[in-house]
C-alpha cells in the first residue's frame, strides 16, 4: 500500500510556497502564522483540496507553516516575489475609493467613481492572477468591485468564447474562484478576438455600457471600481483591442506585466490623466502548452454542466424535433457575421453593409454537433441587430444532430423545455463523454 507524502514547510515573511500539484488531489493546511492564496485568506487548520493540474502560490506577509499532504510536481519556497508591489497597487487603489466615498457621500449626485484599473500583457504573464489578487483586497476592504474578463480564450467569469463582468461582493472560494452566478455575460463564439475583431470591440463596447449602468446605479459598485483583465494577444491589432477597451471602459490606470514595449506604447497612445504602471510578473508564472490550455478549456465547460467535485450539478439530456414550421420551431439558431457581397453583386450606388456585425439566422446542420450554444434571455423573441446587445441567459451542448429524422440531442443545466429558443452559434465545442 503506497504512503502518503506528508510535507511541512516553513515560510519567513514575505515568502510564497510554489505549488503545481500533479494528477492527484492534494490537501493543504495553515498550522500555524498567517497566509494567503490568490488574495483570499486561508483559515487556521482548516484543510483544503487542489485538485489534479491546479498551479498556485501560498503568500504570508508574516510567516506561516503549511502543511501539504500529497504528492506535488513541483513545491518550492520563493523569497523574491512581487506580492509587496502588488500590495502596494492596492493600497493606492484604496486610497481613491476612500476619495470617491467620501465626495459622494457629501454630494451623492458627483461624477467622482472609484478607479478603473486595466491589467494587460502578454500571454502567461499572471494578468488573471493578479486582477483575482486586486478583487480579494478589495473584498477584504469592504468594497465590492466589478470584475471584467475580455480573454475569450481562457475565461474565469464564464465560458471560453466569452467576455464578461461580476460583481463580487464576498470573498472567493480557494479553488472555485468567485461566485459567478451574477454573471453578465456576452458571447463572442470563437476562442480569438482575430476571428472577427470588429465583432469583438462591439461587444466590449456593450459590456462597457453594462457595467457603467450598474456603477451609475449602485454606489457601492461605483466606489468599488472595476478590474479588467485582457488578453495576450499584444501587438498590431491587439494591442488595438487594448486601447479599445481602455476608452470603452475610460480607465484610469493601466498595469502592464513584463513588456516594457507596450508599457511604452499605451503611454504614447493613452489620454495623459491615464496612469499607466510597469510591473513585473511572478517568477512562478511559467508558460502553458497548447494541450494545457486546450484541457483547461474543456473542464470550465465540464464545470458549467457538471459543477465541481465537491458539489456536483446533475445536467439534463433531451431531444427535440425541428421537423416543425418556423413559427413553431424549439431552437432557432443565429451567429454574428455573414458573408461579405461582392460590390458587383449590389445595386449601383449603394454602399455594401457591415457583414461582421450582421445577425443573421443558420440552418441545422451536422456542423452543429458538438457546439457550445448561447441561449438568448426568455425575452427575445426574433433575430435581429439587438441581438447584439443581449447578455446570454445560459449554454447548452448540441450532443447530437439526426438529420433524418430531425432531432436534435441537447445537453442542458435545466430541463426540457429550453427557457429561450433564440440561442447564438459558437465555434467552441465540448465533447459530452460523461456518460459514455
Amino acid at each position: 500500500m503506497a504512503t502518503t507524502v506528508v510535507n511541512e514547510y516553513r515560510l519567513n515573511e514575505d515568502n510564497e510556497l510554489r505549488l503545481e500539484v500533479s494528477n492527484e488531489d492534494v490537501v493543504i493546511e495553515l498550522l500555524n502564522g498567517t497566509a494567503e492564496l490568490f488574495g483570499t485568506q486561508l483559515i487556521l487548520h482548516k484543510r483544503y483540496t487542489l485538485p489534479a493540474g491546479f498551479r498556485g502560490a501560498i503568500f504570508t506577509y508574516q510567516g506561516a507553516v503549511i502543511e501539504v499532504i500529497g504528492k506535488t510536481d513541483s513545491a518550492y519556497i520563493a523569497q523574491q516575489t512581487p506580492m509587496i508591489i502588488y500590495l502596494n497597487t492596492h493600497v493606492a487603489l484604496e486610497a481613491l475609493r476612500e476619495n470617491a466615498e467620501m465626495q459622494l457621500k457629501q454630494d451623492p449626485n458627483s461624477t467622482v467613481r472609484g478607479p478603473r484599473i486595466m491589467v494587460a500583457g502578454p500571454t502567461d504573464v499572471g494578468k488573471s492572477t493578479l486582477c483575482r489578487i486586486l478583487c480579494s483586497y478589495a473584498i477584504r476592504q469592504s468594497r465590492t468591485p466589478i470584475f471584467v474578463d475580455l480573454d475569450i480564450g481562457q475565461s474565469s467569469i464564464s465560458i471560453p468564447g466569452t467576455i464578461g463582468a461580476l460583481y463580487i461582493e464576498k470573498p472567493a472560494d480557494i479553488v472555485d474562484g468567485f461566485d459567478k452566478n451574477s454573471a453578465c455575460v456576452f458571447s463572442f463564439g470563437h476562442l480569438s478576438p482575430a476571428v472577427n475583431l470588429l465583432l469583438y470591440k462591439t461587444l466590449i463596447t456593450e459590456l462597457a455600457k453594462v457595467v457603467k449602468k450598474k456603477c451609475k446605479q449602485q454606489i457601492a459598485a461605483n466606489v468599488g471600481g472595476v478590474v479588467i483583465n485582457t488578453c495576450g494577444w499584444v501587438k498590431g491589432e491587439g494591442y488595438d483591442c487594448i486601447v479599445h477597451a481602455a476608452e470603452a471602459f475610460e480607465v484610469d490606470v493601466v498595469i502592464v506585466l513584463d513588456h516594457e514595449r507596450l508599457f511604452v506604447e499605451l503611454q504614447h497612445d493613452l489620454p495623459s490623466f491615464v496612469k499607466i504602471l510597469h510591473q513585473p510578473k511572478s517568477g512562478g508564472v511559467e508558460s502553458r502548452s497548447r494541450e494545457f490550455r486546450a484541457l483547461s478549456r474543456r473542464n470550465v465547460i465540464h464545470r458549467y454542466f457538471y459543477g465541481p467535485r465537491n458539489n456536483p450539478y446533475f445536467p439534463h439530456t433531451f431531444e427535440i424535433s425541428f421537423d416543425k414550421p418556423i413559427d413553431e420551431q424549439e431552437l432557432i439558431v443565429a451567429k454574428f457575421g455573414a458573408e461579405q457581397l461582392p460590390e458587383s453583386c449590389l445595386p449601383y450606388g449603394m454602399e455594401p453593409e457591415e457583414h461582421r456585425t450582421k445577425v443573421v439566422r443558420i440552418s441545422i446542420s451536422n456542423e452543429l454537433k458538438n457546439c457550445v450554444l448561447a441561449l438568448m434571455p426568455p425575452s427575445v423573441n426574433k433575430v435581429d441587430q439587438t441581438l447584439l446587445e443581449k447578455p446570454v441567459h445560459g449554454f447548452i451542448v448540441i450532443t447530437n444532430v439526426d438529420m433524418e429524422q430531425k432531432i436534435l440531442s441537447i445537453l442542458s443545466p435545466q430541463p426540457y423545455p429550453l427557457p429561450s429558443k433564440i440561442a447564438l452559434f459558437s465555434e467552441v465545442t465540448f465533447i459530452d463523454d460523461e456518460n459514455v
